[in-house]
């Protein structure tokens, strides 16, 4: 076993921005209101399982289709760079229609699981070993659940301002990492 603290803290911390669960409260409150009560044990669970599954399977997947981990971590740096950017400027460039039930789809896929956790987690593969990244995923999900349990609460206390501005602070360390995944994997693909 290789855990190492640095390496559960880092991949934590990208996880966490790239989940964005705080920036998405405003989402979550909107989803409840529209299709009531929201099972937050289960997408929480969901969400993990298919953040774990991915993590073991999806470089095999790359592998049966001819796509290396390197052009996955460029192409996720430009997902994570286009999440960044709607983060910061507040625009959106991806929409989806709203759904009848949202535990599972939203919720735990896309909004908690969705591409960008999935490039993150490839590009954390090749940069971490998998049993920090599997305590960064469990540490993440419990952070999870405990907004998506919490999330009126939070949304009283931080008020819309206060949400935008986690959003934005979060999206400025998304676009950096998005810029350290492309400037550190694009030199091995020439």
């Amino acid at each position: 076993m290789n855990f190492n603290f640095r390496e559960i803290a880092s991949a934590s911390m990208i996880l966490f921005a790239v989940i964005d669960i705080i920036g998405s409260v405003p989402i979550i409150i909107s989803l409840r209101n529209k299709v009531g009560h929201i099972q937050s044990e289960k997408a929480t669970i969901v969400a993990a399982i298919i953040m774990i599954a991915f993590l073991f399977i999806g470089e095999k997947i790359l592998k049966l289709i001819g796509i290396d981990v390197n052009s996955f971590a460029v192409a996720g740096a430009f997902v994570l760079f286009f999440l960044a950017i709607e983060m910061i400027l507040g625009i959106v460039l991806y929409k989806d229609d709203a759904p009848e039930s949202a535990s599972i789809v939203p919720i735990a896929f896309p909004l908690i699981a969705g591409a960008g956790t999935m490039t993150a987690l490839l590009s954390l593969r090749a940069e971490f070993h998998v049993e920090n990244i599997i305590v960064a995923i469990i540490i993440n999900t419990i952070f999870v659940y405990i907004v998506l349990k919490s999330s009126k609460s939070i949304e009283r206390i931080l008020g819309t301002n206060g949400i935008n501005i986690i959003r934005k602070v979060f999206g400025v360390i998304l676009l950096a990492i998005a810029v350290k995944l492309f400037t550190s994997n694009i030199n091995q693909l020439f």
